[in-house]
């Protein structure tokens, strides 16, 4: 059997949040709909900084919450899952549910995408069945302008009685007039009156008998007629989640109980079972919507998407699609490769001048020597590396990473290989975890979050460390460079260590789909689940708000966590190299220990004990070898790349040697800001075990071939 909800910690029912307001006064918003309609957008423009995120409680749903002023009142806006309906097919789903009909929001904000508006009318109108505190935000109106799409917004209004606003959110058009109608429903008490959907005939016969005797015992906490339609639906967990919410089993009270048997027996006599009933809701928005659009919506050019459509055909198709992907993987790289050089060099000179201050200082004191060397060649060099080694490549990488994400291209990623997840019994949504995962296996650990299957989201965690973060690109970078490029200069050594290092990130892929086909297979048994994956309009980018986006929520937040455990770091290391017993340090004994093994996998003992050590922060391998090979007590780094080069020849380095490094790196355990991403992600300490012996485990296996099949060989 494959995992459910409950062996996983989370909950299919959940937990309801509840939002503390600060005052009485203080307005609620819910902020709701489709994936990829610019909602994250409007909420970062409505709250700016006065935002925080957490997890919905007892599920590994994330909603961000902020606050804002508008005419003088105060509110806070509560940023939902994206969901394509209220249905409770999805942990997404289900949140969105709960927080709408049961969070007590004075208002809900439906965010509809403009140039696909038919389509997002699907949950406006569910919405709509719950409450009628409804205002809709028609966003990317701007976009739909661009491609001649037309949208009557007083008659759209007209025809769902509610408010609608038209927005560009990405510029800030149209915030106001929103805002301004979410403050006349809130404080005005205008009377809305929302449209009511038409169904079957014997579903509104049945629905009418049960409204009455539902109204007599909710006493307005709920729309009665959408739980009536709820109870004849039949849907099991939101029927106890409406009976959680009341406090009572609405079945038990007499009136509706009754009330209910007679309209179940009139479903009955029309041949409606509750699968039918439920196509019938479905089919009946669906229609509705359709109807709600024509004359609502015109269109000046009826093939408005067929620049993206010929895009799509390129960028999707079975014979470009992975080399194009592969293609742009290995242009960021290599722009992250060559960018990271100068800035990287410069951050280090000033950190290290630090240091030397810092050194100045403590000798102006009389510190002792011991002292010195915990705090400032411990301690403070190791988060010196980190820093400097760390902070170039991502501020580079994240803003690349970001834009390809504003530009639409990361769906098409996960269109891409959905094909070749799904053959490894995986979910499609895994490729664009995995794609984080190239910056920050925590950040990808973390965006597993989007995989619905509790199953295929524990393979999503387990292998996401399969392709490297962003603290292993210097070490593969280097020996890149020293053992397999260096004979070239110039321009083609950049390059062909890019396309070097793309085969590696290539090989860390193959490795992810191998071992998620292995999971499926074994502890993880399951088949792959669907999802719907929309794949959003091309949309030019905001270069400005990507810097900023990139910096401060991926690359200073991902920084701060690997600074927090290197620090620690740094003073275990200091004193492992310099507390001496029999005339050879902690380090050394250690890696003599450690020897034998290393050697059956293509290393020695001190390049296992540099990666074991390492495990606070990737970054710091390769200065912590060359401090185990001088023994100098402190880690160190060379000017140049030759002069590495000649340290670790000297020491018994070879072609094989640096290949198995390469590989190991690749494929070892996660380092300790992942670890502890993960068993905050899966609540579970023996998934955590496991995510750490997967790759270890792998790693090894790989490295032992690698090294004793070219020994039988005769290659090394």
């Amino acid at each position: 059997m494959g995992l459910t909800y409950q062996s996983t910690g989370s909950s299919v029912l959940g937990n309801i949040l509840h939002i503390e307001r600060s005052s009485s006064d203080q307005k609620i918003i819910a902020l709701a709909g489709n994936p990829n309609v610019g909602k994250s957008t409007v909420f970062n423009s409505l709250t700016g900084m006065r935002q925080h995120t957490g997890n919905w409680p007892g599920k590994t749903v994330s909603i961000a919450q902020g606050s804002f002023s508008h005419k003088g009142a105060d509110f806070i806006l509560v940023d939902i899952p994206g969901t394509y309906s209220l249905m409770a097919n999805s942990a997404e789903e289900d949140v969105a549910c709960d927080f709408i009909c049961f969070g007590d929001p004075d208002a809900v904000i439906v965010v509809a995408d403009a140039t696909c508006l038919e389509r997002n009318l699907n949950l406006v109108l569910q919405t709509l069945e719950v409450t009628c505190n409804v205002v809709v935000c028609v966003n990317l109106i701007d976009e739909a302008r661009r491609k001649k799409i037309n949208i009557d917004l007083e008659k759209l209004s007209h025809r769902l009685g509610v408010p609608v606003a038209g927005t560009n959110a990405r510029s800030g058009k149209g915030l106001d007039k929103l805002m301004d109608e979410v403050w006349a429903v809130t404080h005005e008490k205008a009377g809305c009156t929302p449209l009511r959907i038409q169904y079957h005939e014997a579903v509104e016969t049945a629905t009418s008998l049960l409204e009455p005797a539902l109204n007599s015992v909710l006493k307005n906490r709920m729309n009665a007629r959408w739980v009536a339609l709820k109870l004849l639906e039949g849907e099991k967990n939101l029927i106890e989640s409406i009976n959680s919410y009341l406090g009572h089993d609405l079945l038990a009270q007499e009136k509706v109980s009754v009330s209910y048997q007679k309209a179940r027996e009139i479903l009955q006599d029309a041949g409606i079972s509750s699968e039918l009933f439920r196509d019938i809701i479905v089919s009946g928005i669906v229609r509705k919507a359709e109807e709600i659009c024509r004359g609502v919506v015109t269109f000046e050019k009826p093939d408005y998407n067929k620049r993206d459509h010929k895009i799509d055909g390129i960028l999707t198709s079975r014979i470009y699609g992975i080399p194009i992907m592969i293609a742009l993987l290995g242009v960021i790289f290599w722009i992250t490769i060559t960018g990271a050089n100068y800035p990287s060099s410069l951050l280090a000179d000033g950190l290290f001048w630090v240091e030397d201050q810092l050194t100045a200082l403590f000798v102006s004191i009389e510190a002792p020597a011991w002292l010195h060397g915990l705090l400032v060649t411990g301690m403070y060099r190791t988060l010196a590396w980190v820093v400097s080694v760390m902070l170039p490549p991502m501020a580079i990488f994240f803003p690349l990473f970001t834009l390809l994400e504003d530009l639409g291209y990361l769906p098409r990623v996960a269109f891409n290989l959905d094909n070749f997840f799904k053959k490894a019994c995986a979910h499609g949504k895994q490729a664009l975890t995995m794609c984080m995962g190239f910056g920050c296996n925590a950040a990808g650990v973390v965006g597993c979050r989007i995989i619905d299957s509790p199953r295929e989201r524990l393979i999503a965690i387990i292998t996401n460390n399969f392709v490297p973060c962003n603290g292993r690109f210097p070490t593969l970078i280097a020996i890149i460079t020293m053992f397999f490029a260096g004979m070239l200069t110039g321009p083609s050594q950049t390059i062909i260590s890019t396309l070097i290092l793309t085969g590696v990130i290539v090989l860390g892929v193959v490795t992810t789909l191998l071992i998620s086909r292995i999971l499926s297979k074994t502890i993880l048994k399951g088949l792959p689940s669907s999802f719907t994956l929309e794949l959003p309009p091309y949309r030019k980018p905001q270069v400005g708000r990507i810097i900023v986006r990139s910096l401060l929520d991926r690359t200073l937040f991902v920084l701060g966590r690997a600074v927090v455990v290197a620090a620690p770091a740094g003073l275990i290391i200091w004193g492992m190299a310099n507390i001496h017993v029999g005339g050879l340090s902690l380090l050394s004994h250690c890696a003599g220990f450690l020897d034998p093994f290393a050697r059956l996998i293509g290393m020695d003992g001190y390049i296992l004990m540099a990666f074991i050590l390492g495990f606070p922060a990737n970054e710091i391998v390769i200065p912590l070898i060359i401090m185990s090979y001088m023994a100098t007590g402190s880690m160190m780094e060379f000017d140049s790349l030759s002069q590495l080069h000649q340290l670790l020849v000297a020491n018994g380095w070879t072609w094989l040697t640096a290949m198995c490094v390469m590989l190991f790196s690749l494929m070892h355990w996660p380092c300790s800001t992942t670890c502890l991403t993960i068993r905050k992600e899966t609540q579970s300490w023996k998934w955590t075990l496991v995510s750490f012996l997967v790759p270890t485990v792998t790693g090894i296996l790989v490295c032992f071939i690698v090294a004793n099949g070219a020994r039988l060989l005769g290659l090394a």
